[in-house]
């Protein structure tokens, strides 16, 4: 279609063709983000290669030392004069020998232990997680007393984190090799290597980029990366609450939860496709109610004429300003079967114990707290629109309607893209709104340890604190992760704010 059919076209045709070519434009948007995986997947294999090729190009160019320091890291930098360098150097090498010897390789051997007895399953497990099985056993006063055995979640915890610190070991030992031939070349070309002082120096200069960054991102992989790592790992394993640790041992069984959660397990499956639509469609109805609403409410209060501007602003930022989860636990006591609202009507109302009452009145409620958000940025940005943009739309005979639909709502829409992206990715994980107004109720037998207004991450939180079900509960986040990031790529990238990034500049 050409630009001039599509002027052409009214208001309804415009949006209707908007909505087909989103969706007609899925399938290509998945094409681009697998060719961009492909392509980060080429660039880490090719990185990978030109590693190991330059690790090999130093070694056969390096001298002695050089050559010596790929066994035992710093003697490179030692022998050309970086001695505090190579201290450290093989200071990290020893510290990583010790770790490994005294820790690492005891839990990373128990990670997978064959022939292992399990007395309350009465079978021999491959794969379990640890050796030794708690049991009661008779001291020598006859009194049984528990000898524990294996502790099979620190086992699997602490060898994610021996498989980290090698990954890190491994970086460290790159550099060594990297610094002693970089050394070797200094020196040889008649130069003098900087000292250990120049070049902590640096890093508060050159360098102090390095410096800042280095505390986020250790911490970044203590308190992220390790248990997204964890997680992953425990999807794998039957971690429920038949198996818990430390009184029993768990082990793999490989891709049996995800198959009980997508087709093998009727009740798990049911479960998950049901609570699946549902988190989809409340997060279409909160995020896209709350965005359309606030940008009218943004415009009746900015509208020229209107008085007290600032005093309507302030009364809707009230509801933003009191804390969501007081608003929450008060919408809770007046819309509940005893609440005061009923009480007050007298009527038998059941806003939150009603399959579908409860759905409406938690997307409702999340209206309450979620507009005023809107218009806060909605106001910023209607002031930000040039003048100049309505006065020549009034000139060419544009009416108020289409003024919003040319040049207001375009504006705000290009620029808001990324936070209504962020807030429907938030709305599928908005664990708030629907826990403290219904706690996922009201409950059915026909839900695997859920309600029907539970989220998947709502349920993910019962799984995991009320039931044990640590493993099904892995899953989930796993396939909760993989919306939000897949979805938020496709729309972002199909998006103008994306395309056009400096249309409106």
């Amino acid at each position: 279609m050409n630009y001039l059919d599509y002027v052409q076209m009214s208001t309804g045709q415009k949006i209707a063709y908007k909505i087909k070519s989103f969706f007609v434009g899925i399938p290509g948007a998945l094409a681009a983000l697998g060719a961009i995986i492909v392509f980060f997947f080429k660039k880490v294999f090719s990185f990978i290669g030109n590693g190991f090729k330059g690790y090999g190009s130093r070694f056969v160019q390096g001298d002695i030392a050089t050559k010596a320091s790929y066994l035992i890291m710093g003697l490179g930098n030692m022998a050309h004069g970086q001695i505090m360098k190579g201290i450290i150097f093989l200071a990290c090498e020893g510290g990583y020998i010790f770790f490994m010897l005294r820790f690492g390789l005891t839990q990373l051997r128990q990670l997978y232990c064959n022939n292992v007895m399990i007395p309350s399953e009465h079978i021999i497990k491959n794969g379990v997680i640890g050796n030794d099985v708690t049991v009661m056993v008779t001291d020598e006063l006859g009194f049984e007393t528990t000898k524990y055995g294996d502790n099979s979640m620190k086992i699997l915890l602490f060898s994610v984190l021996a498989i980290l610190v090698t990954i890190f070991f491994f970086a460290v030992y790159i550099t060594n090799t990297k610094s002693a031939f970089y050394t070797q070349q200094v020196k040889a070309s008649g130069k003098k290597n900087i000292t250990f002082v120049q070049e902590m120096k640096m890093f508060l200069d050159e360098r102090f980029h390095v410096t800042m960054l280095l505390i986020p991102v250790l911490g970044l992989l203590m308190f992220t990366v390790l248990p997204i790592i964890f997680t992953i790992f425990i999807a794998f394993t039957n971690y429920d609450q038949m198996h818990q640790a430390p009184g029993k041992l768990f082990w793999w069984v490989g891709m049996q939860n995800f198959a009980d959660v997508f087709y093998s397990n009727p009740l798990k499956s049911s479960t998950f496709g049901k609570i699946l639509v549902w988190t989809l469609v409340w997060a279409v109805f909160a995020t896209f109610l709350n965005y359309i609403f606030g940008i009218i409410l943004a415009l009746m209060i900015n509208k020229k004429g209107i008085k007290f501007k600032a005093l309507w602003r302030t009364i809707f930022v009230v509801t933003a300003a009191v804390p969501q989860f007081v608003t929450l636990l008060l919408m809770r006591l007046l819309l509940g079967d005893e609440g005061s609202l009923n009480l007050m009507m007298g009527t038998q109302i059941r806003f939150l114990s009603d399959p579908m009452l409860a759905r409406i009145t938690v997307i409702v409620v999340n209206m309450w707290v979620g507009i005023p958000y809107t218009m806060l940025i909605t106001s910023g940005l209607l002031m930000n629109i040039p003048e100049d943009l309505y006065e020549s739309a009034r000139i060419d005979g544009a009416n108020a309607v289409q003024q919003f639909t040319k040049i207001t709502f375009p504006y705000i829409f290009f620029v808001t893209t990324p936070y209504l992206i962020t807030t429907f990715v938030n709305n599928i994980n908005n664990f708030n709104v629907i826990y403290l107004l219904t706690t996922g109720g009201p409950n059915a037998t026909d839900y695997y340890q859920s309600g029907q207004t539970d989220l998947l991450v709502t349920w993910l939180y019962k799984l995991t604190v009320n039931y044990s079900d640590y493993n099904l509960a892995a899953v989930i986040g796993i396939f909760v992760f993989v919306i939000c990031a897949t979805g938020s790529l496709i729309t972002f990238n199909m998006s103008k704010a994306s395309k056009n990034e400096e249309e409106f500049s």
